[in-house]
Order: C-alpha cells, then sequence, then structure tokens
C-alpha cells in the first residue's frame, strides 16, 4: 500500500464507523420512539378505559347517594355492586407498569397521576364506605316514641366509627393531590370529587359525633338539661339571629323533654354586665354581658352560648349543661321529614311556609306577648313530632346535614371534656385561631332595633389575588346587600327602633375578619373609601363598616384582605346564617410556586 492510499483507507473507515454508530443510534431511537408510541398508544387506551369506567362509577355513586337517603336499601345494594365493578375496573386500567411509568413523565405525568388517584379514592369508598354505611342501622340515631334507645344506638357506634374513619382518610389522600397544574377537566372532577367527599365526610363525622356522643348528651350516665333558643333570622347577629324563644330541654337514659319556656326580654338586663373575654369587649363594648340579645355579636359561639347559660343562671337559679341554638330555616328543614305540624290555635307550619310565618306574618299580625306564645307553641309543636312521628331517619339525617354545613345548628357544652370533642366543627362554631385554608369571615349585626333582616338578600364575592414578596397574599371580598322590604305598610313590630333614621332602612353592621394571622387592608362602600371600626379576635383582624339599605335599594361593600404567609391559591367564606341563603363564588388562583 503506498503511502497516498493509506490516508484515503483510514478515512473510508472513519466514514464507515461514523456510519455504523449512525445506524446504531437510529435504531435505537426508532426503538425507543416505537416503545414510546406503544406506552402512549396504551396508556391513551387504559386512559380512555379508565374514563369510561369513572365516569360509570360517577353516575352509580350519584344513584346510591340518593337510594341511601331515600332509605330504598335492596336497591342501594344492587347499585352498590355496579358501583364496586366500574370502580374496581377504573382502578386495574390505571394500575399497570405502563401507567406507573407514564406517571413519572414530566409533561403528562400530574394528570395520569390524579386519574390514578381518583380511580383508588371511589374504589376506596365503594370497598370500604358505603358497604359499612349500607349495614349501619341508622334508625338508631333518631327518636322512636318519644325516646333514643341508647343501646342500639351505642351498637352502632363502632360501625360508624369505621366509616368515617374511611372517608377521612381518602379525603387526606385526595387533599394533597396538586390541582394547580392539572389540565382543565381532570382538575374539574378532582374539584367536584373533594367536593363530594367533604359532604360525605360532614355526614359521616357527625353521624360518628352523634353516636359517640348522644349517649351521655342525652342522660346515659345521668338527668341532663340544655336550653334550646331559637335564633331570629329577622333581626340578624353574627351566628345566625338574635337569641329570641328559649326553652328548657331535659334529657334521661334517652327520653326526651320539653320544660319551660320563655323569652330572652324576659332574663331582663345584667348590670354590672357579665366578664367578657377583653377583644370581644373592645370591639363591642358591655353589650354583650348587658342584654340576653346581644351575647352573639361575636361569631365565636362558645362565647355567646357561655354568656346566656350564665344569665339564665342569675336570672332562674338553673345551671343548664350545654346551649343548642337553631334558627327557622332549620325547622323547615326538619318539616320536610315530618310533614307539616298544626300549633294551637289552628295555624298550620309547613316546610315551604315556616320561614315567612315566623319570622314576618307573626310580627304584623300579633302584639309582643302573642309573638312570645306563638313562638313558644310552635316551638313545642315541631318538638313534639321530631320526637313522636316515625319520620324516614335517612330524610331526617339529610336535614341534620344541610343545617349542620350551614351553621344552623350550633352546640356547646358546658363541660370541656365533651366540647373538645367537637373541636373546630361547624357545630361547634368555634373561630378558629389557625387555618388549613384560608377563610375570611363576614358577620352580620342588626343595627336598626328591627326585624328587617328577614327582607336582606346578601352576596359574597372573594377572589384570591396577587402573591406578595413577604409571603403573604391578597384576597378581594365584595359585599353585597340588597333589601326587598316595602316602602309602606309594615307593622310597628317590624319596624322597631328605626336606628337608622328612616324605619324602612335597614341598618347593618357588616364585620369582616381576615384569615387567622392575616389583616384588613381597606374598605370602600358603593366605590368610595369608608371609615371602618377595626379591633381583633381569636388572631384575626376585624374590619366594621355601617351599611345602611333602603326598601328596593343595595349596597356594596369591597374590601382587600391579606392572608397569612401562604402559597394555596385557594379561599373559603364564612358567612352569617341568614333567612335568604347567601348567594356566593370564590375565585382561586394557581399557588404561589409555581
Amino acid at each position: 500500500m503506498t503511502e497516498s492510499e493509506r490516508p484515503h483507507r483510514r478515512r473510508s473507515r472513519s466514514r464507515r464507523r461514523r456510519r455504523a454508530r449512525l445506524r446504531r443510534a437510529l435504531l435505537g431511537a426508532l426503538v425507543v420512539c416505537s416503545l414510546l408510541l406503544t406506552i402512549g398508544g396504551w396508556i391513551g387506551f387504559r386512559g380512555w378505559q379508565a374514563r369510561s369506567h369513572l365516569l360509570n362509577a360517577a353516575g352509580l355513586a350519584r344513584e346510591l347517594s340518593a337510594q341511601v337517603v331515600g332509605g330504598d336499601t335492596d336497591r342501594a345494594l344492587r347499585t352498590l355492586a355496579a358501583l364496586q365493578e366500574q370502580s374496581g375496573a377504573a382502578r386495574a386500567a390505571t394500575a399497570d407498569p405502563g401507567w406507573a411509568l407514564a406517571r413519572r413523565t414530566p409533561i403528562a405525568g400530574d394528570d395520569l397521576d390524579a386519574v390514578r388517584q381518583i380511580s383508588v379514592a371511589i374504589d376506596e369508598l365503594a370497598r370500604q364506605a358505603f358497604p359499612a354505611l349500607l349495614r349501619t342501622d341508622l334508625t338508631s340515631l333518631v327518636p322512636s316514641g318519644g325516646r333514643l334507645d341508647l343501646a342500639r344506638l351505642t351498637s352502632v357506634s363502632a360501625e360508624l366509627s369505621r366509616v368515617s374513619e374511611a372517608v377521612q382518610r381518602t379525603r387526606r389522600d385526595l387533599a394533597v393531590v396538586p390541582a394547580d397544574r392539572l389540565v382543565n377537566q381532570i382538575r374539574q372532577a378532582l374539584t367536584d370529587l373533594r367536593a363530594e367527599i367533604d359532604r360525605l365526610a360532614s355526614l359521616t363525622t357527625a353521624a360518628d359525633q352523634g353516636a359517640r356522643l348522644l349517649p351521655p348528651l342525652l342522660g346515659a350516665n345521668g338527668p341532663r338539661r340544655y336550653l334550646l333558643v331559637s335564633q331570629n333570622l329577622a333581626e340578624l347577629r353574627a351566628t345566625g339571629g338574635m337569641f329570641g324563644a328559649y326553652a328548657m330541654i331535659e334529657a334521661e337514659n334517652g327520653t326526651v323533654q320539653m320544660g319551660a319556656q320563655g323569652s330572652s326580654a324576659s332574663l331582663g338586663q345584667f348590670t354590672p354586665a357579665l366578664k367578657l373575654p377583653a377583644e370581644t369587649r373592645a370591639l363591642w363594648t358591655d353589650l354583650p354581658g348587658i342584654y340576653p340579645a346581644d351575647v352573639n355579636l361575636t361569631p365565636h359561639f362558645p362565647t355567646a352560648a357561655a354568656l346566656y347559660r350564665e344569665m339564665f343562671r342569675r336570672k332562674t337559679g338553673t345551671t343548664v349543661d350545654g346551649v343548642l341554638a337553631v334558627d327557622p330555616v332549620v325547622l323547615s328543614y326538619l318539616l320536610k321529614a315530618t310533614g307539616p305540624v298544626l300549633v294551637p290555635g289552628g295555624v298550620p307550619l309547613a316546610s315551604e311556609k315556616v320561614v315567612q310565618t315566623l319570622l314576618n306574618d307573626s310580627y304584623q299580625r300579633l302584639n309582643v306577648k302573642q309573638q312570645d306564645d306563638f313562638f313558644a307553641a310552635s316551638a313545642a309543636a315541631v318538638f313534639d313530632a321530631f320526637f313522636k312521628k316515625n319520620v324516614n331517619p335517612r330524610v331526617l339525617l339529610s336535614a341534620f346535614d344541610r343545617a349542620i354545613t350551614e351553621r344552623r345548628i350550633l352546640f356547646w357544652s358546658a363541660r370541656p371534656e365533651e366540647q373538645r370533642t367537637f373541636g373546630d366543627s361547624r357545630m361547634a362554631g368555634t373561630l378558629p385561631e389557625q387555618d388549613t385554608v384560608p377563610t375570611v369571615g363576614v358577620f352580620l349585626n342588626d343595627g336598626s332595633g328591627a326585624k328587617l333582616g328577614y327582607y336582606l338578600r346578601p352576596t359574597a364575592n372573594l377572589t384570591v389575588g396577587e402573591c406578595r414578596p413577604d409571603g403573604r397574599r391578597e384576597l378581594r371580598l365584595r359585599v353585597t346587600l340588597r333589601s326587598t322590604a316595602p316602602k309602606s305598610g309594615l307593622s310597628e313590630s317590624v319596624l322597631g327602633l328605626g336606628l337608622a333614621g328612616d324605619p324602612y332602612t335597614a341598618r347593618t353592621l357588616v364585620s369582616i375578619f381576615s384569615p387567622a394571622g392575616g389583616a384588613v387592608l381597606e374598605g370602600r362602600l358603593d366605590g368610595v373609601q369608608t371609615a371602618l371600626g377595626s379591633g381583633t379576635e381569636r388572631r384575626r383582624q376585624v374590619a366594621t363598616a355601617n351599611v345602611d339599605v333602603g326598601p328596593g335599594s343595595e349596597r356594596v361593600l369591597e374590601a382587600t384582605v391579606l392572608t397569612a404567609k401562604t402559597g394555596v391559591g385557594r379561599a373559603e367564606l364564612w358567612l352569617t346564617p341568614t333567612a335568604s341563603p347567601w348567594t356566593t363564588q370564590v375565585h382561586s388562583a394557581p399557588s404561589c410556586d409555581q
């Protein structure tokens, strides 16, 4: 080989090696692409299967819910079997190695992981929570013949605890799924499932607590006495309405009887005032410690209940074991289960009309003494129907679930060990000092000295705003109060003291409570900067505005609110329950770490 041929041969070998490497690279790429396409096609096929099964499971779950509430056990068992088949198939479709591998990819991994966890959650509920719930004899949770069978109630307690734990476990698992980075369809599915499980958790937790707490509360270990107070939503207070009529409830070994009845006005006033928490006194002066009708100017129900119990003790010499508060809207829910009841004197109370009857019509046609008698007779009639009529337990539990969710049933026990069991649940009415999700409170107190709250139609919108450099987050709140009151024709009982000047104008003290550790920055009334009274309660800044709403008009209060340090993009509202439900909307945003 000549010298001139050697470089040529070397170049030729180099080109062959490069071509070989290129062929290997191309072949490897082809294999990888083929594998990815195969996996992608397989994932697409399995995803289609999972979607179909999940849609079927969602429809079956809704049917099952309706059948459980309606007491149709035979159909519910057949629906449960079908639900388990569909949820199991969805779980299996998202469990193979290809799906597991795809869950780790940077683009679609979050969505596939969320679909997997949604499938697992529905299947866990179908196999653990729902069967146990169907096995549970829910009739033991409602009275029969004027009493609750405490032995039967105790027998279902363990099963209900297992149901509640299964639901709570699923709820916790879904809570950690990051929703912000999901595609819209999957994010909405996750949001809807979380909402359904939250509702289910509220119901099962209440049933679990009821099964555990009702025996001692209803006198299994000795007689108990409670005050049942009606919150008058026509004259608003932060927890709902002014404490109006009260009744003594006496319980022993499951038998419950209604005792003496009266009105808050009959308790008089207390001078010197009862001792108040310093923060409450700074916000509301001594009023909650002087007047029984003002104890719940604060939204923290344990404070209001303890004050009312002490006032009752000082006036009557009787010490009660706790305070239970309800409102006429709760009665409307209960009357759906019991059917209409007749009040002595021939006045029927029906679910559709009871709120209007108690909060408006009675003030138009009765004098003060007649009103007190009518309220007492109405309470006794509904009480008797609830304890003595045979009602569908599931319908009744559904009514309680709705009322508790809306914070219309509040209970406080004077026994600390029992009160601790309720924790920060909605039924306890406790204003928490810590937030899991930033919560803004909007609480209404009547400033008119009138019964015009019945005519208010409230709206609240909360928008999650910017992430600040200090780690806090801005929230924009918009509250609209509209009055449907007429311009004439209302009775003196409705118009009351007319403290707003025009007796037909409703004056409302709107208190905005920041999230725990947060602040309220500014307020605008109808677009104009407005002065806000300021204070704090339980680690929340409180800003209060006077809002006068004339008949047929509306006012808009806006505020900028700060959270404590948080990265989440969600927020919640806590509102004073009113005669007409609030219209609300909460606009979430991406988390701050995105």
